[in-house]
């Protein structure tokens, strides 16, 4: 005799759904450990890297390549290479590090960079504009000090810059007056306080005129030259805050056009040739 199924159809939609729910979970599980460790995605928020990017392009970025971070912890995955010089970054603003920034790498920690009427030298070696790079707006003149560059009291600005040396870790500087602006905020990022009295530096309380640099630090700028809130503005990006190398557009539209009140426009406005695009 053929034996019937005696299982309530209840118990079986209940079955089901569990199925569902716990597929969904671990669906999301593995989706938040990959935007963790592994991809994210990152949008272009402004102009600064035009045209090799441009507002409102959508990128994947490997955060795996450089060591991903445990959040909360100082616990980091191998890294699968160092940043290399030209790379595309994406790094936590050293100033607001709730707030993500995308820059390429100039300068790696060791170099010393400089740059000549908008000519960038880095150990002597002239580091040419990216081939979308671009400079928009009018040339100033050496000696021309710039508002807001780093370091402060200097003569520099954005055409003419430096030479400056990028801190390595184990690097011994000299603490002085004249030296202060350069590494004030990264010896208290390295968790110090540091003050001036008279001609005397203080690190913690204690006179100090050498520190020895605890971390690797980069130089980043953007392809817009003349309009990038650069490392030529906020001085050197700790190895600590980067979070990934750009990799590909996935998605590009106009960014100023609103989806909810002109949905047409913004579909019709989507860059179907960048989505695919390699970042280099």
């Amino acid at each position: 005799m053929k034996k019937q199924n005696t299982t309530p159809k209840g118990n079986n939609g209940k079955a089901q759904s569990r199925e569902w729910f716990e597929a969904l979970i671990i669906a999301a599980l593995v989706a938040t450990i990959l935007r963790m460790f592994v991809v994210e995605s990152y949008r272009i928020p402004t102009g600064s890297m035009e045209k090799t990017l441009l507002a409102g392009d959508f990128l994947f970025v490997n955060k795996f390549v450089y060591g991903a971070r445990v959040p909360f912890t100082d616990i980091t995955f191998p890294k699968v290479h160092d940043v290399r010089q030209g790379d595309i970054i994406v790094f936590k603003f050293p100033r607001d590090r709730s707030l993500n920034y995308i820059k390429r790498c100039i300068a790696l920690p060791g170099d010393t960079l400089e740059i000549r009427n908008q000519q960038l030298l880095v150990n002597g070696k002239l580091f040419p504009l990216p081939p979308h790079g671009q400079y928009i707006g009018t040339k100033m003149p050496p000696g021309v000090p710039e508002f807001q560059i780093f370091p402060a009291m200097s003569d520099y600005n954005k055409d003419n810059y430096g030479p400056i040396h990028i801190p390595r870790k184990g690097d011994v500087v000299s603490l002085t007056p004249a030296t202060l602006p350069l590494y004030r905020d990264l010896i208290a990022d390295e968790g110090h306080t540091v003050s001036l009295v008279g001609d005397q530096v203080f690190i913690d309380g204690a006179a100090a005129n050498r520190y020895s640099v605890g971390r690797n630090y980069y130089f980043a700028m953007g392809d817009n030259r003349d309009n990038s809130l650069d490392s030529r503005y906020w001085g050197f990006l700790p190895e600590s805050d980067l979070v990934g190398q750009a990799m590909m557009v996935y998605w590009s539209w106009d960014p100023d056009l609103p989806l909810v009140f002109d949905p047409v426009e913004k579909i019709a406005s989507i860059r179907w040739n960048r989505i695919g695009l390699t970042v280099h």
